[in-house]
């Protein structure tokens, strides 16, 4: 039986296709990120962004993750955002969401479910960087990282195959906690 197209796909079969699974930390999230930020730096115009950063839980060691390597691309803040999608693209990656302030894009979601390197890519004007507020202080507050990734572990039980839900119920606490970052760190 062929694989459908996964643009012919309901957003329910999406979700079956790609279960929200958390593992351990693994080091080689790191190494993906190293790679993935060359290749990136080789195909797109570095005179336009201000850094690529690594975000999410696998650039936090002492958490459980979705085996997906988030990516935070700022760039200036004169630059349309949308100006790159034709070289993504040509990289491999696909638009998830674009609203003109910004722009999310994906690699590594196949016909047959997650390829072996995984990658979500956030695309903003600089400033808009949230994430590392949120990375920073789970980094530096283990207690903290543990209660979000307690959390985690709760949501994916329940929502394992509505990624909609699980992202938004985590929501709520993702705002707290960049909060408290940013009155720690001096917004």
């Amino acid at each position: 039986m062929k694989a459908k197209k996964l643009e012919s796909l309901s957003l329910e079969a999406l979700w079956k296709l790609f279960p929200i699974v958390l593992t351990s930390y693994q080091p080689l999230w790191k190494a993906q990120f190293k790679r993935e930020k060359i290749y990136l730096e080789g195909v797109l115009d570095l005179s336009k962004i201000r850094w690529i950063a690594h975000i999410g839980s696998t650039a936090m060691e002492s958490i459980y993750a979705k085996p997906i390597v988030d990516i935070l691309i700022e760039v200036e803040k004169d630059v349309l955002l949308q100006c790159f999608l034709n070289d993504l693209n040509q990289a491999g990656y696909r638009v998830m969401s674009d609203q003109k302030q910004r722009l999310s894009l994906n690699k590594g979601y196949t016909e047959n479910g997650y390829a072996d390197e995984v990658f979500h890519l956030h695309m903003r004007h600089f400033g808009d960087h949230d994430e590392l507020y949120f990375r920073d202080y789970l980094i530096d507050f283990p207690e903290e990282a543990k209660a979000y990734e307690a959390l985690k572990h709760t949501l994916a039980k329940k929502y394992k195959h509505h990624r909609d839900h699980y992202t938004n119920e985590k929501t709520d606490y993702v705002h707290e906690i960049t909060q408290k970052a940013k009155l720690y760190y001096g917004d």
